[in-house]
């Protein structure tokens, strides 16, 4: 019983649904580079495991780090978080942050991938940054640097790296920076910034008891959550016309139908949202992960 409740808190400390947006996004950006059914070989399945394990731990050293400066504020917004109540204490906290980048940079120089490895040290500082409480850093106090580094984690980084990664170092082509790649950035650019503002709406109450200048502080969440909407359906329309350009019918008409329903989906899900309700909004927000 004690064994399961730890697992269930440090299930919970990990934020899945961050872990989960990493495994699908450097999985689904490792599919750009190959050329054929037969490039999906056992090299490239060991490849791409050696890009998932070290960012999963990555990942959690940054949303573990963020709770353990954010201790105070999550009492208010997320109390059911292992730090805020009380099931971790804070040296394990720092502890389990501590191992995972240690982990983490440990597999990126044993791996040999430059381009792995610089997606790890960017997504180290970056996370640093914006979650340590000293001068010049805590980023997440302004909003405009808060979402910044979302962006350039989850829409570049990402996306770049890991496609490199595959195309060099696993399947040893030389660089070229495809269709496919541009689009998937700008695409996660405008997915990005959505979920850095998002994430913010649930939150307002500790962010203002504690000084946190977000978007949501600042212009209401009701304008935050339209804008969030509006933006994700110029994404999916933006997705509908680049797949109707495509020549190979199956893909236009997968991409078109595909992002056509997402969109439709998210609309009328959105619609039904209700914005006093911090539940309601935490519940969307998982949906939007998701889609």
């Amino acid at each position: 019983s004690d064994l399961r409740k730890q697992l269930n808190a440090f299930y919970r400390f990990s934020r899945p649904h961050t872990v989960i947006g990493t495994v699908i996004g450097i999985t689904s950006v490792s599919l750009l580079p190959l050329e054929s059914v037969a490039d999906l070989s056992p090299t490239f399945f060991v490849g791409l495991l050696k890009a998932l394990i070290p960012s999963i731990l990555m990942n959690i050293y940054v949303v573990g780090l963020n709770q353990v400066f954010d201790v105070e504020i999550d009492k208010v917004n997320k109390p059911n978080l292992p730090l805020a109540s009380g099931e971790f204490s804070m040296g394990l906290g720092m502890t389990i942050v501590s191992t995972f980048v240690l982990m983490s940079f440990a597999m990126g120089i044993r791996f040999q991938s430059p381009p792995l490895f610089s997606a790890l040290a960017i997504s180290f500082v970056l996370g640093s940054v914006y979650s340590i409480e000293l001068p010049f850093l805590r980023w997440k106090r302004n909003a405009f640097l808060a979402a910044t580094c979302i962006l350039i984690v989850r829409a570049i980084v990402v996306q770049v790296a890991f496609f490199l990664h595959i195309q060099r170092n696993v399947l040893g082509r030389p660089m070229v920076f495809t269709r496919s790649l541009v689009f998937a950035v700008a695409f996660m650019c405008l997915f990005s910034t959505v979920i850095a503002l998002f994430k913010d709406i649930p939150d307002v109450d500790g962010d203002r008891d504690f000084g946190i200048r977000s978007f949501s502080v600042s212009l209401g969440q009701e304008k935050v959550f339209w804008l969030c909407i509006s933006m994700l359906l110029m994404a999916y329309g933006a997705a509908v016309v680049i797949g109707a350009s495509s020549s190979f019918l199956p893909s236009k008409l997968i991409t078109v139908l595909g992002h056509c329903s997402l969109a439709t989906f998210l609309w009328l899900q959105a619609r039904s949202v209700n914005l006093t309700s911090k539940a309601s909004i935490t519940s969307f927000y998982m949906l939007i992960w998701k889609a």
